[in-house]
């Protein structure tokens, strides 16, 4: 987490170091966030896209980012959010997945760096002429990093599931992210932007709530983890129709599909933000950089008017 905190840092100030006339704006944001994966849904089993997602479940998500524009239409935006990510068996009306009984929270940190392209602006706003109020709207996709932490609600504390191997699978906790979304901010006196901007990103794991596969031998496991992995029991009463799917057979030695691993997870965020306009260089780079960045310090040649 640290790392991923200190390089953003550092990107962050050297952007700022080289950005040029109303080029470069930074600021924060605030939302919420929500996912897709092998916990949430209704009656019917994994739906894609938003249609499977539990508004029950929708949780926070804030951080801050930086945006240089490097051509009229094109901007980078490189962006640190913190959010959570939660779902929970008991709230879906899925049969197989209410006795499943699992639940999970993941606090969650995500990198990324992404290009955006304007495909509609107003450069003055109210037809003014002076144009100090725009609106531009654009659309976004890029790559990202995230650290990945899920844990479960187990006799009142939460317990960390990576570390604990539920399904037998050791998984990273570090991840990527293909982020893609829709946006658009209003300029205010040329400084001032307050925006909305639409994420959905795209993982390559099927671990952001600890659940994939089947379930694994319980006996190779630690109690914690044991208990962890099959929650149905915790239910009392089950319905005879699903009592055998849950759990590992001693048996054949096979355990009963717990997730589905065909499907990767993904994870959303809805928020809006405010940022401030840079104009020109800033004082640090003309003091320090300018001779370094090939422009030369001298007497300025004045040129009079003639008339």
């Amino acid at each position: 987490m640290k790392k991923i905190v200190v390089l953003f840092l550092i990107l962050l100030f050297t952007i700022t170091l080289t950005h040029g006339q109303r080029r470069l704006d930074y600021g924060i944001n605030i939302g919420v966030s929500n996912y897709l994966g092998d916990i949430g849904g209704k009656e019917k089993t994994r739906r894609d896209f938003v249609a499977d997602m539990k508004l029950a479940k929708t949780r926070w998500n804030f951080g801050g980012f930086v945006r240089y524009k490097i051509k009229p239409k094109i901007s980078l935006k490189l962006a640190l959010d913190y959010l959570r990510l939660e779902g929970d068996d008991k709230l879906s009306t899925n049969p197989a997945r209410n006795t499943r009984n699992l639940n999970f929270r993941n606090d969650m940190f995500d990198l990324e760096l992404t290009g955006q392209f304007f495909f509609y602006e107003d450069n003055d706003l109210g037809n003014t002429y002076r144009y100090k109020n725009g609106f531009r709207a654009y659309a976004f996709a890029g790559v990202g990093g995230f650290y990945s932490n899920p844990k479960a609600l187990y006799n009142g504390s939460y317990v960390k599931l990576r570390e604990l191997q539920t399904e037998g699978v050791a998984y990273k906790p570090i991840g990527l992210a293909i982020p893609v979304g829709l946006g658009f901010y209003f300029t205010v006196e040329k400084k001032h932007r307050i925006g909305f901007e639409i994420n959905y990103r795209t993982t390559f794991t099927d671990y952001l709530d600890d659940i994939s596969g089947n379930y694994a031998d319980p006996s190779k496991m630690t109690p914690t983890a044991a208990a962890l992995a099959n929650r149905t029991g915790e239910l009392g009463t089950v319905d005879p129709a699903f009592a055998k799917n849950f759990g590992y057979d001693n048996t054949t030695g096979v355990g009963n599909k717990r997730g589905d691993k065909t499907h990767k997870d993904a994870y959303m965020t809805m928020s809006v933000s405010y940022s401030y306009v840079l104009k020109g260089k800033s004082s640090f780079y003309r003091g320090r950089y300018g001779n370094f960045f090939g422009h030369k310090r001298g007497r300025v040649r004045k040129i009079r008017a003639k008339f």
